[in-house]
């Protein structure tokens, strides 16, 4: 199955890592710690230009992480893999 992640963003449900919510975990240094070497490695996608809710951590089939932004609430994401089977 797979899950929409906001704007034109779709992922298999089966390489997502894990669904956050930015605005708790994003205090953490260790989030930002993590959060960073995507960024250098450029395997950040932010799918959409309003206010952030979370992030989902993907990996493709080799290995590489993928970190997408989204406007969309991990209350909202968890619904939709739980309704579709995905997660």
């Amino acid at each position: 199955m797979y899950l929409h992640l906001g704007e034109d963003t779709v992922v298999c449900g089966r390489n997502i890592i894990g669904i956050f919510d930015i605005e708790n975990t994003s205090v953490s240094k260790h989030t930002k710690e993590f959060l960073n070497d995507p960024k250098k490695k450029e395997r950040i996608v932010n799918v959409s230009y309003e206010m952030p809710k979370s992030f989902i951590v993907c990996s493709d089939k080799n290995g590489k992480e993928t970190v997408y932004i989204s406007q969309i609430s991990p209350a909202t994401l968890r619904k939709r893999a739980e309704i579709k089977g995905s997660i």
